[in-house]
This record gives structure tokens, C-alpha cells and sequence, in this order.
């Protein structure tokens, strides 16, 4: 059996015990957390109405299909749910193994992205070409940053060698975390760096490790912040973003503009909305990117505060499934990529909500599940087969 560790509440499970640990007898099926699942098909396929309804009329992107998009959306998330199945049969035991050699892939996409081989779509250069998809290797360093650190930080713990990481561990962990960080921030792209630097944190915090480690971090990230700002280390459409968030005024129809369409858009739809595909605003495509970064305006302006308010509660939804199974782990490994995962997609669905609302930095996170693209979608639903996967293992005599 497992016991809890250090105020976290993180788990230290005997060296006996662990080699028992295996996926549950019985009915895979029953076992699953519908909850989790039933709350990301919900997303899904709500995502795949606003991801419609923003796009249907946009001939400039959809060559004169209106169903382009919702086609490709319903594709993505149908690999993403593939991807899922093929996680949790995979099984924990098997994908913890194949944690270095994962790590060691998307380190290589990363770096691919910064040679000519990388892709430049609206004016970023952080997308590579494959098979005629366009890829975009940070939303899965996140996959594989959660997987790594938690191998580091929880090894000798799960075998009963230290009560908690040590040192070395933590640093270690950090290195691991740090070199795709950087290599993501080069490309550049801020929002995933800073989504990175919260899922460290959240791990960190999960695996029980000394608070001087979070404290020193928090520390890093504030000096970290001046120098790239002093240093002028931003592109000019980065600092924009910014002085427009500082100051929606600045700019209302250049960097501004986004912005204050997209809070137009949710304050015009009221408590219940101008009804779905009859959005003023979407129809008349004042707001741009409206299907990735902005697609929340839709759901605002043609679902109310009630359908928004009701997208809201799925994520919620998901976010504290992954945060029962952290809890309830045997193992402090399960705990920790767990955790991991509800801190990314946490701060990703905050931080896309907060730039819709005007309370955060535009930064081009997409929404988790519900916002159009390849990458996250397939990134979010693997997320959610690492968690079904440890929701399936338990010690026998549990």
C-alpha cells in the first residue's frame, strides 16, 4: 500500500509493492474515468460547432468550402481520441520506459523547427511540414517535459531510497525541462515557455521537493522576465501584445484590435446568447483567428454566459478528474505526471480564456480540446490516455 509524504500529500509506495503494480483485473471499460472521458468528448464536440460556426463563412480560408475546418477538427479529434486508446494500451509501465526515447524525438523536432526545415505560418516560425500536416513540436514537449521530470523526481522514491527528491533529482528534472524550454522560447514562442514554466512548478510542488526549489524558481522567472525585456530579447509583435494588454487604448485598431473584438463578441451574447450560428460578430468576421486563439468569442457571443459558463465547467470538469487521480495514485511517478498534467492544462485554458476576456496577454495558447489545430488537440487527448492509464494501475492488495 501506499503512503502519503510531506505536507504535499505525495505517495511513497514500498519497493514490494510497486513491482506489483500492473493494470487493474477486470473490465478495462468499467474502470475507465468517464467523467475525464465524457467531459473531453463534450469539449470536442462542442469545440468542432464554434470552430464551424467561426470559419463556415470565411472564404478566404476554407476555399469556398464551409465545412473545411469542422472536417479537419472532427479528424483531429478523432486521431487525438486514437492517440488516447493507444496511450492506455500502451500501458504506464511500457511508456514510462519509453520516456528518453520520447524526450529524445520531440528534442529533435524543436530543433528542426529553428533549421530551414521549419515552417513560418502567420509570420512564426514554429511549425514543421510532415506528410503534408503542419506539426508543432512544443504542444508535445509538454507531454514528454511532464513524463521526464516525473521519472527523475520519483525513481527513488517509488523504490524507497528518499522519502523525497533530493538535489541532484531536482536538478536533473530542471535540466531536462530547460533545454526544449529554451530551444521554444528561440523560435519564438512565449506562451509555450511560459505554459512550461508552469507545468515545472506544478510537478515540482507534486513530487514533494524542498519549497526552495518553487521559491528560487519564482525568483529565476521574475529576474529571468526583466533581463529579456531590458535586453530586448522580444520580437516587436511580442512587445505589442503586451503594451496592449497594459493598455487596451493604445492600439484599438492595430495590436489592439483582437481584443477588443473578441470582448465585444461575449459581452453582446448576454446570459443566453444570440444563438449558435447567428453570432453578429462571428458572422461578420470582425474577429480575427477566431477558430485557434479566439474561439471562446464564439461561445460567448452565440451561447451566453450560460454556454460559456457551461464550457467552463467541462474544463473544470477534466481538470479535477486529473487532480483525483493524482490524488488517489499509489505511486509518487503517477501522482506527479498526473499533477503535471492538470497544471498545463490549467494555465493554458486560463490563459486562452483570460486573453478572450482582456485579463491576460494575448500569447496564441489554443483552448484544450475546443480550439482548431493538429498539435493540441492530439496533445490534450494524449494527455487524457496517460491519465486513464494511471487511473487503470493500482497495487493488487489496494
Amino acid at each position: 500500500m501506499g503512503v502519503r509524504s510531506g505536507l504535499t500529500g505525495t505517495w511513497r509506495v514500498p519497493a514490494e509493492d510497486r513491482r506489483d503494480l500492473r493494470p487493474t483485473p477486470g473490465s478495462v471499460l468499467r474502470r475507465l474515468d468517464w467523467p475525464l472521458l465524457g467531459a473531453a468528448l463534450a469539449l470536442s464536440l462542442l469545440g468542432a460547432l464554434l470552430v464551424y460556426s467561426a470559419t463556415r463563412g470565411r472564404t478566404q480560408l476554407t476555399d469556398g468550402d464551409p465545412y473545411a475546418f469542422l472536417i479537419r477538427h472532427v479528424i483531429n479529434a478523432g486521431i487525438g481520441i486514437a492517440l488516447a486508446v493507444g496511450t492506455v494500451w500502451l500501458g504506464q509501465r511500457r511508456l514510462r520506459d519509453l520516456v528518453p526515447a520520447l524526450y529524445g524525438i520531440t528534442l529533435l523536432l524543436v530543433l528542426l523547427v529553428l533549421t530551414p526545415a521549419g515552417a513560418t505560418i502567420n509570420g512564426a516560425r514554429r511549425w514543421l511540414v510532415i506528410a503534408g500536416m503542419s506539426v508543432q513540436p512544443a504542444e508535445f514537449v509538454k507531454v514528454t517535459i511532464v513524463l521526464a521530470m516525473a521519472l527523475l523526481l520519483a525513481t527513488k522514491v517509488d523504490t524507497g531510497d528518499r522519502p523525497r527528491p533530493d538535489s541532484r533529482s531536482v536538478l536533473e528534472s530542471l535540466a531536462v525541462a530547460g533545454v526544449p524550454a529554451l530551444l521554444v522560447l528561440l523560435t519564438p514562442d512565449l506562451g509555450q515557455f511560459m505554459g512550461i514554466g508552469v507545468i515545472v512548478l506544478g510537478v515540482l510542488l507534486a513530487s514533494g521537493a524542498s519549497a526552495r526549489w518553487v521559491t528560487g524558481l519564482l525568483a529565476a522567472g521574475a529576474l529571468g522576465a526583466v533581463a529579456v525585456w531590458q535586453l530586448h530579447l522580444l520580437d516587436q509583435y511580442q512587445i505589442n501584445r503586451f503594451a496592449a494588454f497594459a493598455d487596451p487604448t493604445l492600439d484599438p485598431t492595430g495590436t489592439g484590435y483582437n481584443t477588443s473584438q473578441a470582448r465585444i463578441a461575449i459581452g453582446a451574447g448576454g446570459l443566453t446568447g444570440q444563438g449558435l450560428f447567428q453570432g453578429a460578430q462571428t458572422t461578420g468576421q470582425f474577429v480575427p483567428e477566431q477558430q485557434t486563439d479566439f474561439v471562446f468569442s464564439v461561445a460567448g457571443e452565440e451561447l451566453g454566459f450560460v454556454g460559456a459558463g457551461a464550457l467552463i465547467a467541462l474544463l473544470g470538469v477534466v481538470l479535477w478528474r486529473a487532480l483525483r487521480i493524482a490524488r488517489d495514485c499509489p505511486d509518487l511517478y503517477g501522482t506527479v505526471v498526473a499533477a503535471g498534467i492538470a497544471a498545463w492544462l490549467s494555465f493554458q485554458a486560463f490563459e486562452n480564456i483570460g486573453m478572450n476576456l482582456g485579463i491576460m496577454p494575448v500569447t496564441g495558447l489554443p483552448l484544450p480540446f475546443v480550439s482548431y489545430g493538429g498539435s493540441s488537440m492530439f496533445a490534450a487527448w494524449i494527455a487524457v490516455g496517460i491519465l486513464q492509464g494511471i487511473r487503470l494501475q493500482r497495487p493488487l492488495s489496494a
